[in-house]
Parts: structure tokens; sequence; C-alpha cells
């Protein structure tokens, strides 16, 4: 398959990069600063420009999405907006504009907040379940093609600079996260959210 690969050069990205690959597939990677493409996802007018140069994909798959994080008394209106920017509505975009150029599936990233939150996670947690929200409605609506989201808890290999922010969360390596993203890539099911 031809799959593009958005957020390609983080840890995540990175770990889903490299099982596709294994798995022979023809991945086109993008993300702000390196990759095959610099595009800026949270810009609607850059996704629409990507898939314009990107041309047709069998299935895309999104591993970048940011959100602030704070205690709930110091997050302001401004960090909300850019977790649901950063997070929530580059993701949109990317479904959206990629309907006349998908013939599979669309991957989306949430996380554990969505159904665990945690102290200065609330942003996040606001974000990951918009987009599972999102993914479940949009797949009544694009048939035949496919939306899914892989919600992982806290990364092994992060857990130095997050393991304080899960305590007691079992963490997941990203061997495993990348298995679920192939799962909903070669896979048929629609409108699910892979928990990890």
């Amino acid at each position: 398959m031809r799959i593009l690969l958005v957020g390609a050069t983080g840890k995540l990205g990175t770990a889903v990069h490299q099982e596709l690959v294994e798995r022979k597939h023809d991945v086109v990677t993008v993300s702000r600063t390196g990759g095959d493409l610099q595009y800026d996802v949270t810009d609607p007018a850059q996704v629409a420009e990507l898939y314009q140069t990107v041309g047709q994909v069998d299935a895309v798959a999104s591993a970048a999405g940011s959100v602030p994080w704070r205690p709930l008394a110091e997050l302001t209106v401004e960090d909300y907006q850019a977790a649901v920017t950063g997070k929530v509505l580059s993701q949109v975009a990317l479904v959206k504009e990629g309907l006349s150029f998908v013939t599979g599936s669309f991957t989306l990233i949430t996380g554990v907040l969505a159904r665990e939150p945690v102290v200065t996670g609330a942003a996040a947690a606001l974000a990951n379940g918009a987009v599972e929200a999102f993914v479940r409605a949009a797949a009544i609506e694009i048939a035949p093609l496919r939306i899914n989201a892989v919600s992982p808890t806290v990364f092994t290999e992060a857990l130095d600079d997050y393991g304080d922010f899960f305590p007691g969360m079992k963490p997941v390596p990203l061997a495993d996260v990348a298995q679920a993203y192939v799962r909903s890539i070669e896979g048929r099911q629609t409108g699910q959210v892979y928990e990890l």
C-alpha cells in the first residue's frame, strides 16, 4: 500500500514508519521539520496542499498531535484552543481534505486520557475525547472508506519524560502501538478505538 504518515519524525511516528516499511508498504513521511515532506497540519490550507502534492494514497496514518500540560487552574482559553487545534482539528482536516485522495483508511491518534484522566491532563483529555467521538461519527459517513483511532497509554520508551504523569498506569511499548496502526490499516474494521 501507499501510505501517508503524518508526524513521522516523533517517537511514535518513527516506530510506525519502521513497522510499515518492514511490512513492505510505500510510506510517504510528513512532519513540520523532517520527513519526505514538510507541512504543518494545524493549517488546513497546508493540509489541502499536502494532498495535492502527494496525490492518491491507500491510507493515512496520523501520529501527530500536541497539547499543553498544565494544572486545570492554570489552563487558559488559549491552551484549550491549542489542544483542539493541535490534536483535533488537524486530524479532522486530514480526513476532510483526504476524502478525494484516500482509497482505504484513516488512522488517527488519541490517548488514554480520554478514558483515564490525570492531573495536568485536562486539555489532553478534552482533545482525545473529541478525536474518539469524531472517529465514531465519521465512520458512518465516509464508508466505504474506513477510519479508526489508536489510543495508547504512556509509551515505555517515554517513561523518563512522562512516567510521573501516569502513576500506576501500565506503559505500552512503541512496537505494540505500531501494531495497532497495522491492524487499522491492513484490517477491515471501522469506527474503532484501539486501546492499548
